[in-house]
């Protein structure tokens, strides 16, 4: 299933919000949070984590994957459990109207 546009920031806020992890970690958790029903590509995934990282949302270290291999781990900052709160409340809000307007809730 694609992505609607501007959700790929929240899922990667809410899913480092878990906990520190690496970007194939972040791809497998998103993945496997939505029953296999979102996928998100590469192509996709790693420049959004630089936006991320560079407006302060999260920070990165390298570190070593359970494979062993050199892999940067990301977190996230202060500003970025913020803006994780109020992208939360923004897409509940948001969820919240399509369901009325389509007759649903």
């Amino acid at each position: 299933m694609e992505l609607l546009r501007g959700t790929l920031d929240l899922l990667i806020l809410k899913t480092v919000g878990r906990g520190p992890l690496h970007g194939y970690g972040i791809a497998a958790a998103i993945r496997t949070s939505s029953e296999e029903l979102l996928n998100v590509r590469e192509g996709v995934l790693y420049p959004t984590l630089r936006k991320l990282e560079a407006r302060g949302s999260l920070r990165s270290e390298w570190g070593y994957s359970e494979t062993g291999r050199e892999a940067r781990y990301y977190e996230l900052t202060a500003q970025g459990r913020k803006e994780l709160k109020a992208e939360e409340r923004d897409w509940r809000q948001y969820v919240h109207a399509m369901q009325l307007a389509l007759g649903g809730a």
